[in-house]
Formats: C-alpha cells, structure tokens, sequence
C-alpha cells in the first residue's frame, strides 16, 4: 500500500525523512504552466510524464526513470497535477523495488486539500 502524504506536511515530512527525492510525473504542458521547487526544502526534484496529453500513456516511463539513476535507498515522493497519476507510478515504481509515497493532492490540488501551489511551497514559473 503506498503511504499518502498531503503537500502540507511535505517540509515536515522532508525534515524527519532527509533521504527523499521528488519525482512529478505531469505533463511538460503542465509543467510549463508552473512546477515545484522542491530544491528549496531540501527535495531534489525529478521530471518525467507518466502520460502525454491525451492520456497516453509514457511507454518508456520505466526505463527513463531508471535513467534517473535514483539510489534505492531514497524514498520516491511522486506528485502529478490531483494525485491520481502520481498514485499509479508510485505503484509501478514500488515493484521496482523502491520505496514510494504519493503526495496526495498533487501540484494543483484536489476535492480533499488544495495542493502543492496554494499550500505557498516552493514553485518555479
């Protein structure tokens, strides 16, 4: 089962769990329209689709995540643009091997919590 933790509790999350990277799996046109800067919390942060526009699925994701060259020591905290995404490649990763959490409602947020940007963590534009 993969851990949920809302972007929230991320700085405190990051805090008490130093061996994290950030791994957003949105689209580069989400992307483009604003991305997390998890660098600034001590989060090294990883780009790679999931999925193109149009819902199509990213064949290749495996293989370019393993391109990443991410220590399976560090725990994976996935993040999409609501959290849905983000849960799937936390579960293709997980039987990768790794250890993954899915940050729960994502970069813009969801019915639940309000994400990553209006929770003010760090963005680039």
């Amino acid at each position: 089962m993969i851990k949920q933790i809302p972007s929230k509790e991320i700085k405190n999350y990051v805090k008490n769990n130093p061996k994290c990277v950030l791994l957003d799996v949105r689209t580069k046109e989400e992307w483009d329209n604003g991305k997390p800067d998890g660098d600034k919390i001590g989060l090294k942060t990883y780009f790679l689709s999931l999925q193109f526009e149009g819902q199509i699925l990213n064949q290749n994701f495996v293989e370019e995540f393993k391109n990443l060259k991410i220590n399976q020591d560090y725990e994976i905290l996935t993040s999409c643009g609501t959290g849905g995404r983000s849960q799937r490649a936390a579960e293709i990763l997980t039987t990768l091997g790794y250890k993954c959490s899915n940050i729960s409602d994502g970069f813009s947020g969801n019915n639940e919590n309000i994400g990553w940007k209006e929770n003010n963590l760090p963005c680039k534009w």
